[in-house]
Formats: structure tokens, C-alpha cells, sequence
């Protein structure tokens, strides 16, 4: 488990604990969405040296590709990007090419002005155009999605873009709409972090209850065996103070003539078994109040038990990683359906009805559709 990282900017967004502290940047959400602003110096220093390693092998790559390689001079490839800027789509792969040939060519101190003054880029948007070509061009079908769509998947780990792409119709979704997929995506992953750590939580503080309770009961044994002891001397006691008032003084003390020495001897006898007996009736009290404790406890430790044992099955569920996201798809589809439902309400309240009719319409052949689902 990490900890709160204070030194990230980005961590009032990611709301996780850190497990990255000094090296964010092999965070995925911060080496996606850090920026201007927002950003770690040593970590983005990181960033620019794996930026030079990376070119400079695909330098030397390229050099040992191609003995005698065609020559190209800096203007045909800033025309050839401004020409993929007008075309768009697939362009993004020309674009980061070029910017890596760009690259390779220009002398020290000469990057930055061409970039701004020939193509009108920042350093860190030209950055993301090769980073799109390193990634992204053995996938022209992903390049033709644009700029905006290739970068949200690039804030995707690489190990898990195929299987988002298999999940979700990307090419058909808006910008928005696949930003958002990916958050749900994210947050549904999130969720069943933390409803794993629940489910271990769970599962260690039901194990300790019942470990507690077992002390419980046996704390109740002993409190019910207490009880019986107490009430059986208790009651013996009684018994015993009963006979001694009827009984008549010993033999050894009638023979004394003195009668007020005899009354004297029999009230302290009284007396003193009186004081056994209050003694015991303290303790008969004493026991009584211990069952009673130790039978609460018991009905504390059952009830606690039992929304223990409800909380880890919960967690166990949502520690599922397609039930949380069937449970973030489903919230998000009945606030959709809500949002249906008052438009058509205001739908129906115009004097043409059409709108209204061809609304309802949709809406059930929509139901009908989330109905196949089920079967």
C-alpha cells in the first residue's frame, strides 16, 4: 500500500495512495496527464532523457536501415507535415515521423525555434505526435481515429489498449465520449482496488470476531457457573440463618445462668450468619450483573459478526472487476434513461406530437434492445 505523495501536483485528481513516490513518472495517470503547471522537474527531466534514448536509437536504427538513404532537406519535411496538418485522420503518423526525422536533422538550439516558427508547436504537443508514431504505426486503423482520440488512448497503458479497443466501439464515440470511457474504465478499476482491500479488511475483522467470540463465550460460562455458585450459597446461607433463629442456643451456653448472656450470644450468632449471608447475596448480585454484561457482549459480538460477514461479501462482489464496471455502465445508462424521460415530457407537451411519437418509439425499441441482453 503507498501513502499520500504531497510532491505531486496531479494527486488531488488521481485520489490514490501513491505507491510511485520519486518516480512518478512510472505512474500511468501521471506520465498521461501531467502538464504545464502540473508537472514534477526531476520526473519530466526523466521523461526528456527516455525521449533522447529512444530517438537516438531510432537514429541509429534508421542509419543502419539504408546504406545510401534518399536525402531530405529540413523544408520538404516541414511542408509535408503542414500538408498532414490540412489532411487530419492517419496524418498523425506522418506528422510524428516527421518530427522525429525533423529531429534527427536539426543542430543543437535549432528544435524549439523550427517547431514554433514552421509548424506552430510546443515542444511537449510534438512530443506526443512521435510518441503517437512510436506506438501507434503498426496501427494505422487507431492513427485514422485523429489526434484527439489517439492521445486519450495513449493515456491508457499498452498492455491494456487492446483489450479496451475490443470492449468499447471507439471509432463510432466522440472524443468525450471515449474520455469518459476511459474514466469509467479507470475508476471502475479503482473501485475494485479498493473493494479488495475491503474484502481483506473484511475477512480479518469477521476472523478476529469470531476469535472474540469465543472469549465471549467462555467469558459467559464462567459468568453463568458464578451465578449458580453464588445462588447456591446464597441459599444455602438463608437455610442456615432460618434454622439458626428457630433453633434453641447450644447446650454449653443454656447451661449458663445468666439469661441476658445467653440472648447476647444467640443475636451474635444471628449476627455473624447474617453477614455471611449479605455477603453472599453481594455476591449472588455481583455474578448476576457479569451474566448480564457477558450476555450483551455476546449479542454485540453476534450483530458485529454479522455486518461483518455482509460487508465481506459485499466487498467480495465489488472486488469484481466486471461487476464494478457493469455497475458504473448501469448508473450512467439510468441517468441517460432519466435525462430521455424529461425530454420527452417536454416532447409531449407540444401541440405537434410527432416529436413526441417518434421519441417513445425509440425509446421502446431501446428497451426491447436492453432486454435481449438478459437472455
Amino acid at each position: 500500500m503507498g501513502k499520500k505523495n504531497d510532491r505531486c501536483p496531479l494527486q488531488a485528481e488521481c485520489e490514490k495512495q501513491c505507491g510511485f513516490f520519486g518516480r512518478e513518472l512510472d505512474c500511468p495517470y501521471y506520465n498521461a496527464n501531467a502538464r504545464e503547471g502540473y508537472e514534477i522537474d526531476d520526473q519530466e527531466e526523466r521523461r526528456r532523457a527516455q525521449w533522447r534514448e529512444a530517438e537516438e536509437a531510432e537514429f541509429s536504427a534508421r542509419m543502419g536501415q539504408a546504406t545510401h538513404p534518399a536525402q531530405r532537406t529540413i523544408e520538404t519535411i516541414t511542408e509535408d507535415i503542414l500538408d498532414a496538418q490540412r489532411r487530419g485522420g492517419e496524418a498523425i503518423l506522418t506528422i510524428g515521423r516527421c518530427l522525429i526525422e525533423a529531429k534527427e536533422m536539426l543542430s543543437h538550439g535549432e528544435w524549439l525555434p523550427w517547431l514554433n516558427e514552421k509548424v506552430s508547436y510546443s515542444d511537449r504537443t510534438a512530443r506526443r505526435f512521435m510518441q503517437m508514431y512510436r506506438q501507434l504505426s503498426n496501427r494505422p486503423a487507431l492513427a485514422n481515429l485523429g489526434a484527439s482520440k489517439a492521445l486519450a488512448l495513449l493515456a491508457l497503458p499498452e498492455k491494456d489498449r487492446d483489450e479496451f479497443l475490443e470492449e468499447n466501439n471507439v471509432v463510432d464515440m466522440t472524443t468525450r465520449q471515449l474520455e469518459q470511457a476511459i474514466k469509467d474504465r479507470d475508476e471502475a478499476r479503482k473501485a475494485a482496488e479498493t473493494a479488495k482491500a475491503d474484502a481483506k479488511a473484511a475477512e480479518q475483522a469477521r476472523a478476529k470476531m469470531e476469535a472474540d467470540m469465543k472469549v465471549v463465550n467462555a467469558t459467559l460460562e464462567a459468568a453463568k457457573a458464578e451465578k449458580e455458585q453464588a445462588d447456591r450459597e446464597a441459599a444455602r446461607l438463608e437455610q442456615e440463618l432460618a434454622e439458626l433463629k428457630k433453633r434453641p442456643v447450644d447446650v454449653a451456653v443454656e447451661a449458663v445462668v445468666d439469661q441476658e448472656a445467653i440472648e447476647r450470644a444467640r443475636e451474635e450468632a444471628v449476627a455473624e450468619m447474617q453477614a455471611k449471608l449479605d455477603k453472599a447475596r453481594e455476591a449472588k448480585k455481583k455474578a448476576d450483573e457479569k451474566r448480564r454484561e457477558a450476555e450483551s457482549a455476546l449479542e454485540l459480538a453476534q450483530a458485529q459478526l454479522k455486518d461483518a460477514e455482509r460487508d465481506r461479501k459485499n466487498a467480495v462482489l465489488t472486488s469484481d472487476e466486471d461487476m464494478a464496471m457493469f455497475k458504473a455502465f448501469f448508473q450512467q445508462a439510468q441517468a441517460t434513461a432519466n435525462q430521455m424521460r424529461g425530454l420527452l415530457l417536454k416532447l409531449r407537451g407540444r401541440p405537434d406530437q410527432a416529436a413526441a411519437q417518434g421519441a417513445e418509439k425509440a425509446l421502446k425499441a431501446l428497451a426491447e434492445a436492453i432486454g435481449r441482453c438478459a437472455d
